[in-house]
């Protein structure tokens, strides 16, 4: 009897080390504690929409999540994939004749050449985003012929780094005087397809204040083309990724795919 006792003792103990080591292993997954840079292979280009995601050198602080680089946070997570893209494709394809993929997207480097093709591209986490000279001219010639960027799932409260001035400065780069300025719900993107009257409607993930919508115009001229969209201080993709497993709400996730939806429009027509 006190030799079973002792071995349930010594498998207590042993329970007990591998709850705490899972638990340890879980909390280094989530928080950054190791690093992994998940594999890129783009589908052959056919002349059909994608999205095209923009991957880049992560800054410090950019792998807190999972383990993977900020431009990936929601690439790959429970092995969905590009899940936010393409759940936004799926909408773009019950709503519009645009035919987009809805089942593989594309990821491309700011100095990759192929980026010309995709007129609209997305950008998570851009806090964390580094910046090469080479990478710094190729995005500017995008933007300059018609490329359309949404800056998407990035705030400045983040501990190591992540925020907007990390942003701006690399933007300023970009376009030499960049100015963003804090957009109105009046400006033709609003209303590209879904009229959005108010910024109210915005669902916020992230419980911190109200969202900054931010635009930069070609030539920092309102009247002009909207160049590029920040969505600082609000995760809009996070609904579109979890829309379909209840993690979000359904009327909220509604109201981000209105946004996404009136995004794609405007830069596919501008």
């Amino acid at each position: 009897m006190n030799r079973s006792l002792k071995r349930a003792g010594v498998a207590a103990a042993a329970i007990a080390v591998l709850a705490g080591a899972t638990t340890a292993l879980a909390q280094r997954q989530l928080f950054g504690g190791y690093q992994r840079e998940p594999s890129v292979k783009n589908p052959p280009y056919d002349g059909r929409f994608m999205l095209a995601r923009l991957k880049y050198v992560s800054g410090p602080g950019g792998y807190y999540y999972r383990g993977l680089p900020a431009w990936a946070h929601g690439y790959i997570p429970g092995g969905g994939g590009q899940r936010a893209e393409l759940s936004l494709m799926k909408i773009m394809n019950e709503l519009s004749y645009l035919n987009p993929h809805t089942d593989e997207g594309v990821v491309v480097t700011l100095d990759d050449p192929e980026l010309c093709k995709y007129p609209v591209a997305y950008m998570t986490e851009a806090g964390f985003w580094t910046m090469n000279d080479k990478e710094e001219a190729a995005f500017r010639a995008y933007l300059q012929k018609g490329g359309f960027v949404i800056f998407d799932d990035f705030r400045s409260d983040l501990r190591g780094g992540g925020g907007w001035d990390n942003f701006e400065a690399n933007m300023r780069r970009v376009i030499p005087n960049a100015r963003f300025v804090d957009m109105n719900p009046s400006h033709a993107i609003f209303h590209s397809f879904f009229e959005i009257d108010s910024f109210d409607i915005i669902p916020q993930a992230y419980d911190r204040g109200k969202p900054d919508i931010r635009g930069l115009f070609e030539d920092n001229d309102p009247a002009k083309r909207l160049m590029a969209i920040a969505n600082h201080n609000v995760d809009l993709s996070e609904y579109w990724e979890f829309s379909a497993t209840g993690f979000r709400p359904i009327g909220e996730a509604n109201e981000a795919y209105k946004l996404g939806v009136n995004y794609l429009i405007y830069g596919l027509t501008h």
